[in-house]
């Protein structure tokens, strides 16, 4: 037996050497031990006992293991991600991109919907649970991503309005989409990243080129002819690449309106046809 409040200190004041936010670590660390969900765990922390499991999961966020690997999931939007080692961890950031397109078709809604680098699903699925009669295609290059979000499909039970598929970005893909998401890789190659990152996250799902704008290239003049009338790409982009890729974007004909995240950086654009 062991105070939970006492060991959630404790093992806060430790993480916070190496996570941004550590009780919130500490929390997530305890619940997934405890086999509870946090607003349980916080609802009445002295009903639990202090599992055996708990520092051996503190240790290997001190490892810099993050902690949607640990625990195996990650909430994103409306839905809960099955996640794991291989594939890329969906970021509270990427939710700009459902915000930008929640906005963009108010008072309707997008039939289809192409997630061109789905990862483990996350902007495909959490587009079809916002619209519940639309059906989309994700794609990917990981086959690893792919059984993964086939498998979140089938747990939220939208395995009959997704589809996944390999390819090589639109390659190969016939339109029209009303809604296009992505989240292609972006980082600079010579980018130093945080340390959960670079040892445990697939490189290939973040970095592209010299410049970080490699995949942008291949993708923008790609989506003109995969776009249906009053359709819209949304794809995410660095906070600093706002004026690069909306070059590219211009350049391939399309109307341009930049999203900002909940921390006010430019996140997302929004690509339209005149």
């Amino acid at each position: 037996m062991g105070d939970v409040k006492q060991a959630l200190r404790a093992a806060a004041a430790n993480l916070a050497a190496v996570s941004d936010t550590p009780r919130l670590d500490a929390e997530l660390l305890m619940a997934h031990a405890l086999e509870t969900e946090r607003d349980r765990l916080l609802l009445d922390p002295a009903r639990f006992a202090v599992p055996a499991a708990f520092d051996a999961l503190v240790a290997r966020r001190m490892a810099h293991e993050p902690v949607a690997y640990i625990v195996g999931y990650r909430d994103f939007w409306t839905i809960r991600l099955g996640v794991r080692p291989g594939v890329l961890i969906p970021r509270p950031d990427s939710e700009t991109l459902i915000e930008a397109a929640v906005s963009h078709f108010a008072g309707r809604a997008p039939r289809r919907i192409l997630d061109l680098g789905t990862g483990p699903g996350t902007l495909l699925l959490a587009a079809l649970a916002e619209w519940p009669a639309a059906a989309g295609t994700g794609i990917d290059e990981s086959a690893d991503a792919l059984v993964l979000a086939a498998e979140n499909a089938q747990a939220l039970g939208l395995a009959a309005r997704a589809r996944f598929q390999p390819g090589d970005w639109a390659a190969g893909i016939a339109g029209p989409f009303d809604l296009i998401l992505c989240n292609p890789p972006y980082i600079a190659d010579d980018e130093a990243l945080m340390p959960d990152v670079a040892r445990h996250e697939p490189a290939t799902a973040l970095f592209a080129g010299a410049d970080g704008l490699d995949d942008y290239r291949r993708i923008l003049p790609d989506l003109p002819r995969l776009l249906a009338p009053q359709g819209a790409a949304i794809l995410e982009i660095g906070a600093t690449q706002r004026d690069a890729v909306s070059d590219i974007a211009a350049a391939a004909g399309f109307s341009v309106v930049c999203r900002r995240d909940l921390g006010d950086r430019d996140r997302a654009l929004l690509l339209t046809l005149d």
